[in-house]
């Protein structure tokens, strides 16, 4: 295998998500080529399966500058920056657009399963910064086929490897067989065809975040409705009940994830759920009616349900980098440097800095970890924090390092801290202060290696 000269090579980015496009539209900035492989058939394709869900973030938050700028001579129209997108809103509204701008730079139904070094196993260590990533690629039709590049950009995300039921990680007893009563995801309960499924029925939803208030919220309103009589959710929390247990309320830096919380405590408290504590998922297991019992690790058995949402976070899938030599923290998953500064035991949205090429490098020169991905385990990820993510990891790319190191993060008055309301209420009165924690607007300049923080949020 004779390897092309790596300065003649695209930087490939797995993935054509929020962080993925922007990172490619960075690149077209700065003069060099990208090539964006997406396992999907478009654009946002993780997004459009949750296409039903409001964001915290105002369409201000979630467009990218560099990618602006690319749109901007193609007509697009910026939606109004103080509203709230939908997933399905952000997908055909921006990033549909940035990859048909894009153009032939971005490849769908392109699943990335493997990358390295060309000639060079992880263990190899002769002249192996001078040979170019070698990125094995299988097609939608079963074709596959070997890429080169001259760097890499994993913008993949966390939406396929969502975390198990059981509570020591690994799948519960019995879970994969009762995979046909079994989602992990918010379901879409305007849908006929979804709404029938949990109508009437009792549900248990596992997990204490805001994805678990949402399906709390939504399984008590259909509860409410004409046609949902004798619908009714079981939380299922490995804790107890708190002070924190429903989040941060009226006080949430993001207000919506806020309302969420406290429409999750109404779901309680009117009855539409009961909360079921320290419980720890062990198995899953059928009635003789074909129902299911939740199994303790305590031994308790839980009365019958008739659907499971497991909501207990995302988790990267690694298998395709083995070959790379990559810095990981053992607990997140996610870059040695990054992970204390996300840790969910000491961090929101709201407490984590602006970072860059110094939090994201890896012992592999050249491989980077953007957007949800680079967060690994860890929930609490915003998309101007993958904006700038990529915004450096490309400026060090291009070898301008001046601009690498310089992390900037431009926030508007009420910031990343802004909300929606519930994720179902467009509508929802939108105070112009929007609860926000975040000072006025400010660039921040964060030189590797010395973190600061700034009157941000």
């Amino acid at each position: 295998m004779n390897a092309p000269v790596t300065t003649d090579l695209p930087v490939v980015v797995i993935g054509a998500g929020p962080a993925g496009l922007a990172a490619a539209a960075h690149l077209v900035d700065r003069g060099l080529t990208p090539l964006v492989l997406e396992a999907g058939p478009a654009a946002g394709a993780a997004v459009r399966e949750w296409a039903h869900v409001r964001l915290f973030s105002t369409w201000g938050e979630v467009t990218d500058p560099a990618a602006e700028k690319l749109l901007a001579p193609t007509g697009w129209v910026k939606p109004d920056a103080a509203t709230y997108p939908s997933g399905g809103d952000w997908a055909e509204r921006y990033l549909q657009p940035l990859a048909d701008v894009l153009g032939e730079k971005v490849r769908f139904g392109a699943t990335v399963t493997g990358v390295s070094r060309a000639g060079r196993d992880r263990i190899v260590d002769a002249d192996r910064e001078a040979q170019p990533f070698v990125v094995h690629v299988t097609h939608a039709d079963g074709r596959e086929e070997r890429l080169f590049a001259r760097a890499v950009i994993d913008a993949s995300g966390t939406w396929t490897t969502p975390s198990p039921a059981g509570a020591s990680g690994l799948p519960a007893l019995g879970e994969k067989a009762a995979s046909d009563r079994i989602t992990y995801r918010v379901p879409d309960l305007k849908d006929p065809a979804v709404r029938a499924r949990y109508k009437g029925r009792r549900t248990a939803v596992i997990g204490s975040g805001a994805s678990a208030f949402t399906a709390l919220a939504h399984l008590a309103d259909l509860a409410k409705s004409d046609d949902g009589t004798g619908t009714k959710g079981v939380w299922i929390l490995r804790r107890g009940i708190s002070g924190s247990t429903f989040g941060g309320g009226n006080a949430d830096q993001l207000p919506a994830r806020g309302a969420l919380g406290l429409a999750a405590k109404a779901a309680v408290d009117d009855g539409h759920a009961d909360a079921v504590t320290g419980f720890r998922t062990d198995a899953i297991e059928r009635d003789p009616d074909g129902r299911l019992v939740l199994v303790g690790e305590d031994g308790r058995r839980l009365d019958p349900v008739d659907e499971v949402i497991v909501l207990t976070g995302f988790r990267p899938d690694l298998s395709f980098l083995s070959e790379l030599r990559l810095g990981l923290d053992e607990r997140l998953q996610a870059p040695i440097e990054l992970a204390p500064l996300i840790d969910p035991n000491q961090h929101s949205c709201g407490t984590v800095y602006p970072h860059g090429v110094g939090e994201l490098s890896h012992p592999e020169k050249d491989v980077y970890l953007v957007g949800m991905k680079s967060y690994g385990r860890a929930p609490t990820f915003l998309a101007m924090t993958g904006y700038e993510q990529v915004r450096s990891v490309t400026a060090a790319i291009a070898g301008d390092q001046e601009a690498a190191e310089r992390v900037e993060l431009t926030l508007p008055e009420t910031g990343v801290c802004g909300g929606a309301g519930l994720f179902d209420d467009p509508s929802a009165a939108q105070d112009s202060d929007g609860g926000g924690c975040c000072a006025a607007p400010t660039t921040l300049r964060i030189g590797i290696g010395s973190p600061a923080r700034s009157g941000g949020c």
